[in-house]
């Protein structure tokens, strides 16, 4: 490549925009085409109002009304032709833009994730691991040591299951015993026999026999 090719093409790179620069010019272009089609409207419907004032009257004039009306129509399908093409750009832009960020973001986190990986190893990490369970298994046997041999006897399930059997029965005599009812007390039967009607009669009889002796 000439040196002549070379500087024009470096010139030709620092002219280069940017993608923000370019979306904006292109927003501003649509902005100024919007006012123009506002424009172009009035003056349609200006010419068809002329159209029809002399419609019957003065059908030159009528007929150039609708002449220059059909040239404001042409013009306004070719603004709306050229908005539909700008708004495909733009949007095209900012796409591009989002995804030059996104690969931008993505690269750099690689790149760091890269250097993270460099500085570890696959062999170092599980000899770490490695130390890791060992120094556990020690503080493990250190603390069992610490605590005594008595706290470390395995515990007879069978006894246990055997004393919470006699816990609950207990509970439930207790529970058994508030639920019975107070024994009423019956009166005393009176050890002598109770007077018959017989003796009643007998009794009555001695009276009688006492009252006419004393007369």
């Amino acid at each position: 490549m000439s040196m002549f090719k070379r500087i024009f093409k470096s010139a030709n790179k620092e002219n280069e925009p940017s993608t923000t620069e370019a979306i904006q010019k292109l927003k501003q272009t649509e902005e100024m085409l919007e006012k123009k089609q506002e424009y172009l409207e009035k003056k349609i419907d200006t010419e068809n109002t002329v159209a029809k004032k002399y419609a019957k009257t003065n059908k030159r004039l009528a007929l150039q009304a609708l002449k220059r009306r059909k040239r404001l129509e042409k013009q306004l399908n070719q603004i709306d032709g050229t908005l539909s093409t700008i708004e495909f750009q733009r949007e095209a832009l900012e796409s591009s833009g989002t995804n030059t960020e996104i690969l931008k973001n993505m690269s750099y986190a690689a790149k760091a994730l890269k250097s993270v990986h460099e500085q570890l190893d696959v062999d170092d990490v599980q000899d770490i691991m490695d130390d890791i369970h060992e120094q556990t298994e020690i503080s493990k046997e250190i603390s069992e040591a610490i605590c005594g041999v008595g706290s470390n006897q395995d515990l007879d399930e069978d006894e246990l299951n055997a004393e919470l059997e006699a816990i609950e029965q207990e509970v439930l005599d207790k529970e058994l015993v508030g639920m019975e009812r107070p024994t009423l007390e019956l009166p005393n039967v009176p050890a002598e026999d109770l007077p018959t009607k017989a003796k009643s009669i007998q009794h009555e009889d001695d009276l009688e026999e006492l009252q006419a002796w004393a007369m």
